[in-house]
């Protein structure tokens, strides 16, 4: 104070405050010789409850002997201790913001009493607290601030605090960047200021977000109404199926003949819930089971309503009064096993079968009419929305095969053609779009006694897996990157467990039904429970099967690169930035790594003696 860097005012608060903190430690201590810096427990694990708890028995408190001992030693009752304390607290949270992160704004920016910093005493604190680029941090600060409207008298309200949480994310540079280019796209039109202003919580998640995923950053500066979800959980939570379904089939009323119309809506519906799912993860209010389940059911309202779409669109197209066909979507790989990420496409494999009395050759171009339509739906460059990759590459005979073919045909296939790893392929087959008696019929009559054999597998077959598993790990494995940075098919990565778990199945489950599941968990669960893998060799799987999953859906939304989401980044700075969606605190991604290599390995070594036999 007496130096001129604090008012008096606040020097004054300060010393009270800190002199009233110190004596209640002391006299903590004191009692028993005890060294101690906590208050006394309230029993409903917080400290100085009255902060969330305003209708806290004082009864409870007055029983409290430890809490009572303290108060006497000042001279108060115990609930008069405890509110005593909260009101410090906050009062020197308040005087901490003032103090060392509001001078960080301009000295226009400041009201009477406030003080600003020298311009290089400013670079230095903006560096202190984690900002690469300072000089770049004080012009955002300066414009943010600077003019006499709503939005930047809101903002010198709320950048001490917002600065202080952009420090402590992994990247405070693109948080700060990304809170400017959210006001100069809405702050002047929009009350979302007045929200972070009023919200108990929105603008620190917003600040989290902003400094810590440039996908959502990206995301939120096309939707604003995406930030008034971060202070409210229910809002954040993925949407049930029946929700998504409503709006698809308003949809579907809306556009019944328009293509670019419809399929703007599907793609915009789907852009706005994967980031609706990825501020809920971010926030902590979903983990991370639920955001997979979350995606995979948007996945299955879109591809539902635009299959019906395409569907009733070359029907009249081709001038038929009903449609020629039955046509369903089988869901393949991830998504057939409901574990679609954020990164994730869709594999699928599309059957026909004629309808009663229909012609074959009509049947057929109507098929492949439908398809086309629906692809153009979900991938054509007909809107600004992104795309929604499907890929039918896991279809009989491949990329060499038709994009849909008829029942029969994939009947004679499967009886005749399909090789080993294609009966495996059809552990992840679910039924999830069109036609369901036709996807139950593939189901049950040609994938099933494939996928759920009542022989066991011979030598030969069990070769034969292996000996493709080891091909696509050598081929399928990007240019220069190393085995062990691949999250998908590096060692102890997912495809490790995954085949393990999916060759464990393929030898029990045509004895044991309850192993007839899709999802990877819940057979290795399941799995484990009828005790043919080890307990410790499943903990190994399922671990690392998570933290893999997370740290592809954490380095997808830290970069926002689909092509990168597999790949394991080599420096600490970006290894950080993943860390964060996976719970470690900014700049821990050395920690991060040593974590996941260490998983990955002893998933690698379980793989090796379970599906390798060795």
């Amino acid at each position: 104070s007496e130096g001129g860097y604090v008012s008096r005012k606040q020097a004054a608060k300060l010393a009270r405050d800190y002199s009233f903190e110190r004596v209640m430690e002391h006299r903590q201590q004191m009692w028993a010789l005890k060294r101690t810096h906590l208050f006394p427990d309230l029993g409903d694990g917080s400290v100085g409850g009255l902060e969330k708890k305003r209708d806290v028995n004082v009864e409870k408190l007055s029983q409290n002997p430890e809490l009572r001992r303290l108060a006497r030693a000042f001279g108060l009752h115990a609930e008069e201790l405890v509110a005593k304390y909260d009101e410090t607290r906050r009062e020197v949270r308040r005087l901490h913001m003032d103090i060392y992160y509001r001078p960080m704004l301009p000295i226009a920016a400041l009201n009477g009493e406030d003080f600003s910093l020298a311009p290089q005493v400013a670079y230095e604190r903006f560096a202190s607290i984690g900002f690469a680029d300072p000089e770049a941090a004080m012009r955002h600060v300066a414009v943010l601030t600077a003019g006499v409207s709503r939005a930047s008298k809101i903002n010198r309200i709320l950048l001490p605090a917002v600065l202080q949480w952009l420090g402590q994310g992994q990247n405070p540079d693109m948080g700060l960047l990304n809170w400017r280019k959210l006001e100069e796209r809405f702050g002047t039109d929009s009350e979302y200021l007045g929200f972070l202003r009023d919200s108990n919580s929105a603008a620190q998640r917003l600040c989290h977000v902003l400094s810590n995923s440039r996908f959502l950053g990206d995301a939120l500066n096309k939707s604003v109404e995406s930030v008034t979800w971060l202070g409210d959980d229910d809002a954040l939570i993925a949407r049930s199926r029946e929700s998504l379904d409503v709006q698809c089939r308003s949809s579907l009323s809306r556009n019944a003949d328009g293509i670019n119309d419809f399929a703007t809506s599907m793609r915009a519906m789907r852009r706005h819930e994967i980031e609706r799912i990825g501020l809920a993860r971010l926030s902590g209010v979903m983990d991370e089971t639920a955001c997979l389940t979350g995606m995979t059911d948007v996945y299955d309202a879109i591809i539902d309503a635009a299959l019906t779409w395409a569907i009733r669109y070359q029907t009249s197209a081709m001038g038929l009064g009903e449609p020629p066909a039955a046509i369903v979507a089988i869901g393949m790989g991830r998504y057939g096993g409901q574990e679609v990420n954020f990164s994730s496409d869709a594999d699928m494999i599309l059957l026909y079968r004629p309808a009663d009395g229909a012609d074959e050759q009509v049947a057929n171009q109507f098929a492949r009419k439908v398809v086309d339509a629906l692809r153009q739906v979900l991938q054509g460059p007909t809107t600004l929305e992104p795309k929604i990759e499907i890929d039918l590459d896991l279809r009989p005979e491949g990329k060499n095969g038709p994009l849909i073919r008829s029942y029969a045909s994939c009947r004679e296939y499967y009886s005749s053609w399909a090789n080993t790893w294609e009966h495996q392929a059809l552990l992840r087959a679910r039924f999830v779009a069109g036609d369901r008696a036709l996807g139950e019929d593939f189901l049950h009559d040609i994938a099933n006694p494939l996928r759920y054999p009542i022989s066991p597998l011979t030598d030969a077959q069990l070769g034969e897996i292996r000996k493709l598993k080891a091909r696509m790990e050598a081929e399928r494995l990007p240019r220069g990157v190393r085995r062990d940075r691949h999250l998908k098919l590096g060692k102890g990565g997912l495809s490790d467990v995954e085949w393990t778990v999916q060759l464990l199945q393929l030898q029990h489950a045509g004895d044991n039904a309850s192993l007839r599941l899709n999802s990877t968990l819940a057979t290795l669960d399941e799995l484990e429970r009828r005790r043919f893998i080890d307990r410790g060799d499943a903990a190994v799987l399922r671990k690392a099967w998570r933290m893999c999953t997370a740290a592809r859906n954490g380095n997808y939304l830290w970069n926002g690169r689909v092509s990168q989401a597999d790949i394991l980044p080599d420096d600490m700075y970006s290894l950080g930035g993943i860390a964060v969606y996976l719970g470690y605190d900014a700049h821990r991604g050395q920690h991060f790594e040593n974590d996941l290599m260490g998983t990955m390995r002893k998933a690698r070594d379980v793989a090796e003696h379970l599906f390798y036999g060795r």
